[in-house]
């Protein structure tokens, strides 16, 4: 008992938010490295395409994790990371939109205009980020204020449709190379975490 108080009155340290948004920019961190080293290997623009999309599935997992882990844990402090998590999964989402939108397109409206309508999962991987854009905005304590507590978690709950694009354009991206094992093991954890929040153990609100 002593030993879970510890480690939850350590959660609770501003320093454990301090080293948790580190951690969260361990992968970008990396990035910058390998750029510098040129350790990104024969092509580096797909390498961090592929990477950032890679880690916003990742972090999307995460975030809809706290809540369970948070109730099988007893641990309340858990939900402090939620909102910290969520905004660094738009974040590398925002990088991964770039990536395609610089490095595949050369930031040419018509050029993503006319692939948009040629290939399903760039179109769902746009209009993920459009679901995700209004959580990442009203991200804030003076978001909640304005909406109001009942409408920020309506808002919020948005969230359990990101799951959705997120696996629908990762399914079609690698459809193209007949390449469905990380697609399966995504497509069951977020199962299980969407599973859990319907079958009534997550009281919580989406709060992040």
């Amino acid at each position: 008992m002593l030993n879970k108080v510890s480690w939850q009155q350590a959660l609770l340290s501003p320093r454990a938010h301090g080293c948790w948004y580190a951690m969260l920019a361990l992968p970008f961190a990396g990035w910058v490295w390998a750029v510098f080293h040129d350790a990104l290997g024969a092509n580096p623009a797909e390498a961090l395409s592929r990477s950032s999309g890679d880690w916003t599935l990742r972090l999307l997992c995460l975030v809809l994790a706290i809540s369970p882990l948070r109730d099988l844990l007893k641990a309340p402090v858990l939900l402090r990371f939620r909102r910290s998590t969520g905004v660094a999964c738009f974040v590398y989402a925002s990088l991964h939109l770039l990536c395609y939108a610089w490095f595949d397109q050369n930031l040419e409206i018509n050029e993503i205009a006319k692939d948009l309508v040629k290939r399903p999962f760039i179109w769902l991987g746009m209009l993920g980020f459009v679901f995700m854009l209004p959580l990442a905005l009203t991200s804030s304590n003076a978001a909640v204020r304005w909406l109001g507590g009942k409408r920020w978690q309506k808002l919020h709950r948005l969230v359990y449709v990101l799951p959705v694009f997120a696996l629908l354009h990762f399914y079609w991206m690698r459809a193209g190379k007949n390449n469905y094992e990380e697609v399966w093991v995504y497509t069951l954890v977020l199962g299980v975490l969407l599973a859990w929040r319907v079958w009534g153990k997550g009281k919580t609100s989406p709060r992040s």
